[in-house]
């Protein structure tokens, strides 16, 4: 089995076209120490994972006790406030720029597609962090950095 970059699931190099069984299989995936693995009572299945075993497909932007809460939902239909135990990261890819991601259960992490990532960067700001200014997002009280401000241009 097979999880491509964008999401899509295969079996035998055919893609997985049953949404319900790719969220039951979803439910069932974990990730071990360097590799993704389905999980049944009686076996561990590895599974090869192009880059992000899930896609974030959808935000929202709420309140929580007075604070920004950015809501994602994945492409499986999990819903994750993005916090502490749920971050963001951003990662310098060599085409693509910077990639989002966000934490949904353990080691499993979404990419989060590039519409959103527009989206997270409308709602950027510049915040003094450990004595430098980064340009991020805040959600859950807690400040999530994409870049250095000096990197960033216009700011």
């Amino acid at each position: 089995m097979r999880i491509a970059a964008d999401g899509t699931w295969f079996y035998c190099g055919s893609p997985i076209g049953r949404p319900a069984l790719v969220k039951l299989f979803a439910s069932i995936l974990r990730k071990d120490d360097h590799r993704h693995v389905l999980v049944t009572p009686v076996e561990r299945v590895g599974i090869a994972v192009d880059d992000a075993p899930f896609v974030a497909v959808e935000m929202e932007v709420g309140a929580a006790d007075g604070a920004r809460r950015l809501m994602f939902r994945t492409n499986v239909d999990d819903i994750v406030a993005v916090d502490a135990d749920h971050p963001l990261r951003f990662e310098r890819a060599a085409a693509d720029g910077i990639k989002p991601y966000v934490r949904v259960r353990g080691e499993l992490w979404a990419l989060v597609k590039r519409a959103l990532y527009y989206d997270l960067v409308a709602l950027g700001e510049v915040s003094l962090e450990q004595g430098e200014d980064w340009f991020g997002v805040r959600s859950g009280g807690m400040f999530f950095a994409i870049a250095r401000a000096s990197e960033i241009e216009g700011l």
